[in-house]
């Protein structure tokens, strides 16, 4: 197919759905800064909304069977920008309750043991961690610990995304089995809100 062929909205869905790799380049060469525009207006983050953008085109392509001719295929990438907002807003949303719950617990134990206590919980933590299994222990530190995304994770070990997610799962279930009831309590927070606490070797 010509690539002026892709212009017509019916012919690029057509290719799409029959796995045509020249529609997939062209829809994201045509609609991806724009539509990355369109999210940052939304969410007011520009990691955010590339992140949401990158989202939508990879469930185009993985639902590309389910595309229809009579829809307008630009309307229908900005309909899913604005889903994908709404998701990552309402997943914001139930984060900020747990955050301040788990700054609460996090604060009742510090208002209950002194320093020394609290550093036991932290040397525990650090002492598990180096027990995990090797691959599972090296995306851990990364995402954890120094901070780096899921995708820049996967970049940087060339594997996918999907294994990332899993080995962070892995960790924080070994962990929970092998660390005190008081500890497992602050787990969640002491990694979830890396940017905030930060964990020393």
């Amino acid at each position: 197919m010509k690539l002026d062929d892709y212009s017509d909205n019916n012919l690029l869905i057509e290719a799409l759905r029959n796995g045509d790799e020249g529609a997939y380049t062209y829809l994201i060469d045509t609609y991806h800064h724009k539509l990355c525009v369109y999210a940052n207006s939304l969410v007011k983050n520009v990691y955010s909304a590339e992140d949401i953008v990158q989202n939508v085109f990879i469930k185009v392509w993985e639902q590309r069977a389910r595309l229809k001719t009579e829809h307008a295929l630009k309307s229908f990438l900005y309909k899913l920008v604005y889903n994908e907002f709404i998701d990552l807003y309402r997943k914001n949303q139930s984060l900020f309750s747990l955050e301040k719950s788990y700054h609460d617990a996090l604060n009742g134990i510090v208002q209950e043991d002194d320093s020394e206590s609290f550093q036991r919980i932290l040397n525990a933590v650090n002492k598990e961690i180096q027990n995990l299994p090797p691959k599972c222990k090296e995306v851990f530190i990364l995402s954890k610990k120094e901070g780096l995304t899921n995708i820049e994770i996967a970049e940087h070990l060339e594997v996918s995304i999907k294994t990332v997610e899993a080995q962070i799962t892995k960790a924080f279930s070994l962990l929970r089995v092998s660390l005190e009831e008081k500890i497992k309590n602050v787990l969640f927070l002491l990694f979830s809100f890396k940017k905030k606490f930060r964990l020393n070797n």
